[in-house]
């Protein structure tokens, strides 16, 4: 029984785990959504929800914490300057995981973690 194990292990170390969310909330942030596996989506959202209700109170040691987290100076001013402001009357729920079938190489379940409002600003990049 899993009791009282809140982390998925997603077969990676803990410092590879903390790097993989930290890269994956900052493409967020940068890009409005990120196409990745359902279990990263489902459990990246977490991250990125935190980093959004920091930049709703938008103080200097909310700056601090989310640069913490955040890995691009560019990523966190959107954050705290473009994104948070459009969610300054909502209590949660500022992501969803759109599920997209699964991975042809491997049959993984694939899934678009995005933004549920999107800054007019913010284009959104192909890669």
């Amino acid at each position: 029984m899993r009791h009282k194990k809140r982390t998925i292990k997603l077969n990676r170390t803990a410092s590879h785990r903390r790097a993989m969310f930290r890269n994956l909330t900052t493409a967020m942030f940068n890009h409005g959504e990120v196409r990745t596996t359902l279990a990263k989506a489902k459990y990246g959202r977490r991250y990125v929800e935190r980093m959004i209700t920091l930049g709703k109170r938008g103080d200097l040691h909310a700056r601090r914490q989310a640069a913490r987290f955040i890995q691009e100076p560019k990523a966190l001013q959107r954050l705290f300057d473009e994104i948070a402001p459009g969610y300054k009357e909502v209590n949660g729920g500022y992501t969803r995981v759109i599920r997209l079938g699964y991975r042809q190489g491997d049959d993984a379940p694939m899934a678009i973690l995005q933004l549920t409002h999107k800054p007019e600003s913010m284009e959104l990049v192909d890669e």
